[in-house]
């Protein structure tokens, strides 16, 4: 009997031991501060990425605070972030006014609440950016226009297109967002972004476009991966097959001593 219960015993399966989720990561971040008509225009960028394979992390928000040189407060924001995908990235921008300059500032970041995803990590796919272009005006103001696809069955209801510019030596220098509506699968959409305030910035030699589904939670983005990508191209080749096979050749034996 009690070999019969021991027996028992191993063949039960032990509960699985969940990995203990790792916080969002902060890999770079950026911010600059230049005079506008009303006061000053405070600008920042960021990337976050989430080391989790199998979770959204949620309801995310940035604290933005900017002192004076006297130490005390000109400006404070809390900014909503939209959802980090499993294995994935956010980037992201934000603007606020100042009625004093802020010598420094800081950006905080609020922990993620996680949401174990209902598919696996590649399932969401990333959305295609095409026919992307970075032009510099006047005032240290840059234009980027392009188009975003979309690779699901799905319309996109909403998307948030992130442009980052960077320098000669990849540095974070700017960025800028917008947003996209009701982008259907193989009709991209066009996009156009200003990004100010780039005022004693060297030149910018690179510029990082990304999309993504809007809102604090990953509900629209799973939503998406729910209905499945769409398939690839199969359309039927239009020239003629060949008159006879072309075959092939065997490679010569090495017959060397």
């Amino acid at each position: 009997m009690a070999a019969a219960t021991l027996l028992a015993g191993c063949g039960r399966d032990e509960p699985r031991r969940k990995q203990p989720l790792k916080p969002l990561v902060i890999k770079e971040q950026t911010s600059s501060v230049t005079q506008g008509t009303g006061g000053y225009v405070v600008t920042w960028a960021g990337v976050i990425s989430n080391p989790n394979r199998w979770h959204f992390g949620e309801n995310v928000a940035a604290t933005v605070v900017g002192r004076d040189a006297a130490g005390k407060e000109v400006v404070r924001m809390e900014q909503p972030l939209d959802a980090v995908p499993p294995a994935g990235s956010l980037k992201f921008t934000g603007q606020a006014m100042a009625s004093a300059k802020p010598v420094d500032v800081r950006v905080a970041y609020k922990p993620a609440q996680w949401r174990q995803a209902a598919r696996i990590p590649s399932a969401f796919v990333t959305f295609p950016i095409s026919a992307s272009r970075t032009e510099k005006l006047g005032n240290g103001s840059y234009l980027v226009t392009g188009a975003v696809g979309n690779p699901y069955q799905k319309a996109a209801t909403s998307l948030v297109v992130t442009a980052l510019l960077r320098d000669k030596d990849g540095k974070l220098v700017g960025g800028a967002s917008t947003y996209v509506d009701d982008v259907h699968a193989e009709a991209p959409r066009r996009f156009v972004l200003t990004i100010d305030s780039l005022n004693g910035v060297g030149p910018v030699a690179r510029t990082d476009i990304s999309a993504r589904t809007w809102g604090s939670s990953g509900r629209p983005y799973e939503e998406l991966a729910m209905s499945g990508a769409v398939p690839p191209s199969t359309v039927k080749p239009k020239t003629p097959p060949f008159a006879r096979d072309r075959g092939y050749q065997a490679m010569p034996v090495d017959r060397r001593p």
